[in-house]
């Protein structure tokens, strides 16, 4: 099945240039089927791609996926036309009394802040509060991982003395963890942030158990309440050419930046980028929505705020730290 996203969104000309099939809310309104409801908090500054890099690995999958994108109310994006921000975003307030299958919470580049003083950290930190009772499994990605771990138990951050920035390769603790299904022994992971969260860290909270990581880029995937919350400290979803983009962004703002590690053929910036890790991630995102989402969300979706945690139903989710 397609994603069923908003009429005229941007990214359903991009992606079907790229023959991935997407569902227009007109055509899906016509399937008698139950979508999945997929909310998805965008707090990137170029919002349009990053709901075309979410959308393609949502779309890959034998569900059907409503999704709806959330703003922020106590801030106001520069880099997204407002237009675009009033036709196809909501306002917390507006879907506050709804449940939800999923919730994808994205990065942002703030990172370099202390989480108190990020202007919206108030309105984000009440979502993710909310997310706990009115959605069945969320997704934290990168600046939003390290702050919900930080919300909800206490993790800091640790600034790096260099920006993690390339294809890193990962290992899974556990293959038979259903986010795994299908994985090889190592795959990839794309990073690019200033920050970390230290395993050390981690172990010093029994909730959290770390699923993925690597040698060089450390702590890839963290979980808790038995897979409700899943933290990716990089970015799976990234397109081919985003890493490019952000070297050549950096590079001619003359801010000190290394090639991106395990990127460009050769380690030649003129070549083309060698991508690793769409595979792995369009597996990483169908895995969440099939196992987590999909299996575990009650019938009666008001259900879900008396949920404690995920599994395991079936006796196999075992943890390796």
């Amino acid at each position: 099945m397609p994603v069923n996203i908003p009429n005229n969104l941007p990214a359903i000309e991009i992606l079907k240039k790229e023959n991935i099939f997407v569902m227009s809310q007109l055509r899906a309104n016509e399937q008698d089927i139950r979508p999945l409801r997929v909310l998805i908090l965008n707090l990137m500054p170029i919002k349009i791609t990053t709901e075309t890099d979410l959308i393609r690995l949502l779309s890959n999958n034998p569900l059907q996926v409503e999704v709806e994108f959330l703003k922020l109310e106590t801030h106001t994006s520069k880099n997204t036309p407002e237009e675009h921000l009033l036709t196809f975003y909501k306002n917390f307030s507006e879907v506050k009394d709804d449940f939800y299958d999923g919730m994808i919470i994205t990065g942002a580049p703030v990172e370099l802040y202390d989480y108190e003083d990020v202007n919206y950290w108030p309105e984000v930190s009440s979502i993710f509060d909310w997310a706990r009772t009115h959605v069945t499994s969320t997704l934290y990605i990168c600046w939003a991982a390290q702050a919900a771990m930080y919300h909800f138990y206490g993790v800091k951050k640790q600034l790096l003395p260099e920006k993690m920035f390339g294809v890193f390769k990962h290992i899974a603790h556990d293959k038979k963890f259903p986010l795994f299904r299908g994985f090889d022994d190592e795959f990839y992971i794309p990073h690019s942030r200033h920050t970390t969260v230290t395993r050390d860290d981690i172990l010093n909270y029994k909730e959290l158990k770390i699923l993925s990581e690597s040698d060089d880029s450390g702590v890839g995937i963290v979980a808790s309440r038995g897979g409700r919350e899943f933290y990716f400290t990089g970015h799976s979803e990234y397109a081919p050419y985003t890493l490019h983009n952000e070297y050549v962004r950096d590079v001619e703002r003359g801010l000190p930046i290394k090639l991106p590690v395990n990127y460009y053929k050769n380690d030649n910036p003129s070549n083309q980028p060698v991508v690793r890790w769409s595979g792995h991630g369009n597996l990483l995102f169908n895995n969440w929505l099939n196992y987590f989402v999909y299996q575990e969300t009650p019938y009666d979706k008001t259900k879900i705020k008396d949920l404690r945690e995920i599994g395991p139903a079936n006796g196999i989710y075992m943890y390796y730290i």
